[in-house]
């Protein structure tokens, strides 16, 4: 199969869908990888890299006619009109951008959106959303403590000793939890919020403190269960009792990482203005649900600002700033699910009673099949 990589245009992504690594094993199955110019420099793979492995250099146009064509971000209108009727495509494509799917299909294309697999152990080396997850709560810390003018670990000086700095973790999913063991690593003292019970034993086995808000009805508590591997909205009352001891430790904090997000749906709000108000001068947040919306109202999207004396960081592609390490991850996921839609022949297989085939599936046909 003729497979295309092109460099990716969305502004601020460095990522590539296939590295050197990848592109090596797509050619000893025989595939042949035509890699556009450029694609992976910003990954630390130069053009050299590719070759060196026997993929091939072209340009746009080369990349984009191939028969099944692999990104990491949806193709913009100019990208969709190097591609021909009948092209398989696979990167993240946002299942829940209507219009942005409505145009794949008048492409023709079939394509398929790898956030959409499901959470099951199958699933797991093709979890793009976990894999580039764990790298943004990583990040998050990183920049946390480059943001923060104080030391992350206590230490004790000949001129004084230096007090650890106080971390709240605010939902405890594949981000928060690489979050809660980077900040660990660097020293701080850390707290940590999820509606779901069931990560409270994680959240202590690396160490940090759980902030427990009990459940009173039998609704709250299924709420907090999730379906799927993510979280549900919970009833508005435990909510309530949430917020009261999440903006005690906020008021207390000197870091606070936000994680929370609900897929298709506007981020929760989680730091409101008045617990911003009560954080102390210095104090920073890295609120990483800012692509949809923020987990605080104050946060500025692909920006950092600075409000009631705290710093606000909005970036909205944490794993693009760690593009060689996010780039490997991702185009290992995308190389295993390629081993559901591709046969030894090379061919292409739509295999519908495949549940991950299926639920990756955006369109085919010209129509959109997303369920």
């Amino acid at each position: 199969m003729l497979i295309g990589v092109p460099l990716e245009t969305v502004a601020g992504e460095t990522r590539v869908a296939v590295t050197p690594e990848t592109a090596k094993k797509l050619k000893a199955q025989g595939h042949t990888v035509r890699v556009q110019s450029g694609a992976g420099v910003k990954a630390s793979a130069p053009d050299e890299a590719y070759t060196a492995v026997g993929a091939e250099i072209t340009d746009a146009a080369g990349a984009y006619g191939c028969e099944l064509v692999l990104k990491v971000r949806a193709p913009g209108a100019d990208e969709l009109a190097l591609m021909k009727p009948g092209t398989t495509l696979v990167g993240m494509l946002n299942p829940f951008d209507a219009e942005g799917l409505q145009r794949l299909a008048a492409a023709g294309l079939t394509s398929f959106a790898l956030e959409a697999a499901p959470r099951t152990t199958r699933a797991q080396s093709m979890d793009v959303l976990s894999s580039q997850a764990n790298i943004a709560g990583y990040k998050a810390v990183m920049i946390a403590a480059d943001k923060y003018q104080r030391f992350f670990p206590m230490l004790m000086t000949a001129a004084g000793t230096v007090k650890a700095a106080r971390v709240v973790i605010l939902g405890v999913g594949v981000a928060g939890l690489q979050a809660i063991a980077t900040a660990k690593r660097l020293g701080a003292v850390i707290e940590a919020s999820d509606v779901r019970p069931s990560v409270k034993e994680q959240v202590e086995s690396l160490g940090a403190k759980f902030i427990d808000v009990p459940y009173e009805t039998a609704e709250e508590k299924e709420a907090a269960e999730g379906v799927g591997g993510y979280a549900r909205p919970m009833p508005q009352s435990w909510l309530d009792r949430q917020k009261v001891e999440v903006a005690k430790r906020v008021a207390l904090a000197d870091v606070v990482i936000t994680t929370a997000l609900i897929p298709g749906r506007p981020a929760p709000v989680l730091v409101t203005e008045e617990m911003v108000k009560s954080m102390k001068p210095g104090s920073v947040i890295v609120d990483l649900a800012a692509p949809q919306g923020g987990n605080c109202p104050l946060t500025e999207p692909g920006q950092t600002v600075i409000k009631h004396g705290v710093t606000l960081v909005g970036e909205t592609n944490l794993p693009a700033l760690v593009a060689a390490d996010a780039s490997a991850l991702y185009a290992r996921n995308v190389l295993d699910f390629l081993k559901l839609v591709i046969t030894k022949e090379g061919t292409l297989k739509v295999d519908l009673e495949d549940d991950i085939v299926a639920a990756c599936r955006m369109t085919q046909d010209g129509q959109v099949t997303r369920k």
